[in-house]
């Protein structure tokens, strides 16, 4: 009797702990694009995070495709120490116009390669910040990253949203894009809207608040394993 509730204990440990493991997922760390949010045809400076997800290698280069369907007419990237920034141009199919110019070329491709002892260490995480604008009359901007790390992995964080509202397994970076307002600065004014102090609260609570439902999941189940245990201790004594 008592080995039956021991096991029965044991089952429903492990049943929380994988619930905690479920909760986590979908959590876990990949290259982002903060703020996640802009105005269509104004200036904004991003910035995208790339957490080092490995326990043993440490990430040696980021690759960020800016979509080709979607250009940018002007992009100013700012120096990270101890990292080579390597833009590509390539020349439109359709140009563009941006302050009354027609812009046949713009930035599709940046690699940022890291010297030798400036990579991105297990446990850390880097900032690359871009300046974009205007940006273009869509919904949204994907960027496709590459993430390489120094043993040879390549992580391809390439999935675009989904249609559902699920998250794709390896997300791409997704800069939403919303309509200019009446209230909204002309893009004749290309001053930088920093906001990422606001999405990282963003950001900050969203990751909170899945902590608390792990914790929550997890002293439950130890709360239910303690009491099966106690039970069959009893039921031992007696």
């Amino acid at each position: 009797m008592k080995q039956a509730v021991l096991r029965r204990a044991a089952a429903v440990s492990a049943m929380a702990a994988a619930f905690v493991l479920a909760v986590a997922g979908p959590a876990a760390a990949h290259v982002t694009v903060n703020p996640s949010t802009a105005t269509q045809g104004g200036y904004t400076k991003v910035s995208f995070r790339v957490p080092n997800e490995s326990d043993t290698a440490s990430t040696t280069k980021l690759e960020i495709n800016l979509p080709e369907n979607a250009p940018v007419a002007s992009v100013s990237i700012k120096p990270v120490p101890g990292w080579t920034a390597a833009p590509v141009k390539t020349k439109l199919a359709t140009p563009i116009k941006a302050h009354d110019s027609e812009i046949t070329e713009a930035v599709t491709k940046i690699t940022w390669t890291a010297d030798k002892g400036a990579e991105i260490k297990p446990g850390t995480f880097q900032e690359f910040d871009v300046s974009l604008g205007p940006l273009p009359e869509t919904d949204q901007m994907v960027f496709k990253a590459l993430q390489t790390y120094s043993d040879g992995t390549v992580v391809r964080w390439i999935d675009e949203p989904t249609t559902d509202g699920t998250e794709p397994e390896s997300p791409a970076p997704v800069l939403k894009l919303a309509a200019a307002s009446d209230a909204s600065t002309p893009a004749s004014a290309p001053a930088e809207a920093d906001a990422s102090g606001s999405a990282d609260a963003e950001e900050s609570n969203s990751g909170a608040a899945w902590g608390i439902a792990g914790l929550v999941a997890g002293l439950a189940g130890l709360v239910l394993g303690l009491l099966a245990y106690r039970k069959a201790a009893q039921g031992a004594g007696a």
